[in-house]
């Protein structure tokens, strides 16, 4: 099997990267929010992870929302401990990229970026988002609480009547009570923020790039 067909398929634990002890060490807060990234968080937040594709052009959508306390890039839902970026994107660790996302449910609802979600990329993809090829680009919902896991699962069936009603394909969203999160190294962190020239290959269904302040000059090769 050749490397880019490795890349469409979850490794199985024995074949899995085998990881580390060590944690990725991630600047003390968000250059944006000026919130922490790394827990403790205030007692009145809740927190979830979303996977969109490229952690890159996901992070900006929440980041900037009133009621978003902090973001961070990372990976979820695999089985390496502590993967580092260059393991996942050689699919060996089965990790998605996403976005931890750290709220407060009395200025923004769990609804409203599951909303934010479905409206800003193609959840019908399988193990890829647009361009971008690999599992670690699948989509994805890791809950915190029962009650979220409950409310996206219900939203993703409300969401697959309204697109197979405009003859759209079924929705492959991995839909999950969230395992462990691990931060991604830290120039990721915020990067189209500190980037504004980088890559974004952030979509809506069907669409073209929906982060658009700044405007991107240049759009480098699909990451595969």
């Amino acid at each position: 099997m050749s490397a880019l067909a490795r890349k469409f398929i979850l490794p199985t634990a024995s074949a899995a990267l085998p990881g580390r002890a060590e944690a990725v060490t991630v600047a003390p807060v968000n250059v944006v929010t000026g919130n922490p990234m790394s827990a403790p968080y205030p007692a009145n937040m809740q927190q979830c992870s979303f996977g969109m594709g490229c952690f890159w052009g996901v992070e900006p959508l929440f980041f900037n929302l009133p009621g978003v306390y902090t973001t961070a890039a990372g990976f979820t839902g695999g089985l390496t401990p502590n993967p580092r970026y260059e393991e996942v994107c050689s699919g060996g660790t089965g990790h998605s990229e996403v976005v931890f996302v750290v709220y407060d449910p009395a200025r923004i609802s769990f609804g409203q970026l599951l909303d934010l979600f479905w409206e800003s990329h193609n959840p019908r993809q399988g193990m890829r988002q647009g361009a971008d090829l690999g599992t670690q680009f699948r989509s994805g919902i890791y809950a915190s609480t029962d009650a979220q896991l409950r409310q996206a699962q219900a939203s993703q069936m409300a969401h697959q009547r309204s697109i197979s009603s405009r003859g759209l394909g079924p929705i492959t969203t991995e839909i999950m009570i969230a395992p462990t999160f691990y931060f991604a190294e830290n120039h990721h962190q915020q990067y189209l923020h500190k980037n504004p020239d980088g890559y974004c290959s952030q979509q809506g269904t069907d669409t073209s790039c929906i982060w658009t302040v700044p405007t991107h000059k240049s759009q480098p090769e699909a990451r595969v």
